[in-house]
């Protein structure tokens, strides 16, 4: 099953993607600038790209994103302003 909702967070909306994969769901949370993700998805290949995005891991919903500790940034994110430790919700005015 594949989520999409429209995220009302602080002002902002945000899209929210969250796909049901075994053990554990991807989630990803999407900004005008760039996105929130859990860690499943690599952030070597953000960096590639010039992607400004927050890796949070352990997440099961979009809750999990914004409550959730940053753990890893693309270089984009740290030009940005994002860094290590920040709240998902934090890092998402960034984005």
């Amino acid at each position: 099953m594949i989520q999409i909702e429209n995220l009302p967070i602080d002002g902002e909306i945000y899209t929210g993607v969250k796909i049901e994969t075994k053990p554990a769901p991807i989630v990803v949370i999407n900004g005008k600038k760039g996105f929130l993700m859990c860690g499943y998805l690599n952030m070597e290949a953000a960096d590639k790209t010039g992607a400004v995005a927050a890796s949070i891991s352990g997440v099961n919903s979009f809750e999990d994103l914004l409550n959730k500790d940053v753990i890893k940034i693309s270089a984009k994110a740290r030009e940005a302003g994002i860094r290590e430790g920040m709240k998902g919700r934090e890092a998402l005015k960034f984005l």
